[in-house]
C-alpha cells in the first residue's frame, strides 16, 4: 500500500537515527516500529496490583476544632509559620 503520511519532527529524528544505526530502509524502520507499536496497542493492558492502604490509629486531636488551620498552624508551628 502506498500512502502519504506526516510524521512530527522528533519521530522523524528518531527514525533517521535508527536507520542509520541498522543501515537500514525508511521502509524496513517505519513497518517495523508500526508492527510492534500496533501489537502493544491490541494488548489488553496488564493487571495492575490492588493498592490497599491501611489506616493508622493517630489518637486523639490535640485541637478540638481544625476548622481555621490558620490558627492551628500559629500554635503548632509558631507566628512565623507564614
Amino acid at each position: 500500500m502506498r500512502t502519504t503520511l506526516s510524521i512530527d519532527d522528533d519521530v522523524a529524528l528518531q527514525i533517521e537515527k535508527i536507520r542509520k544505526l541498522r543501515d537500514t530502509s525508511l521502509k524496513a524502520v517505519v513497518n517495523e516500529a508500526l508492527r510492534g507499536g500496533l501489537e502493544k496497542m491490541i494488548k489488553p493492558a496488564p493487571a495492575r496490583p490492588v493498592f490497599r492502604i491501611r489506616p493508622l490509629d493517630l489518637g486523639k486531636c490535640n485541637y478540638p476544632n481544625l476548622d481555621n488551620i490558620a490558627e492551628v498552624l500559629a500554635d503548632a508551628e509558631g507566628e512565623w509559620y507564614k
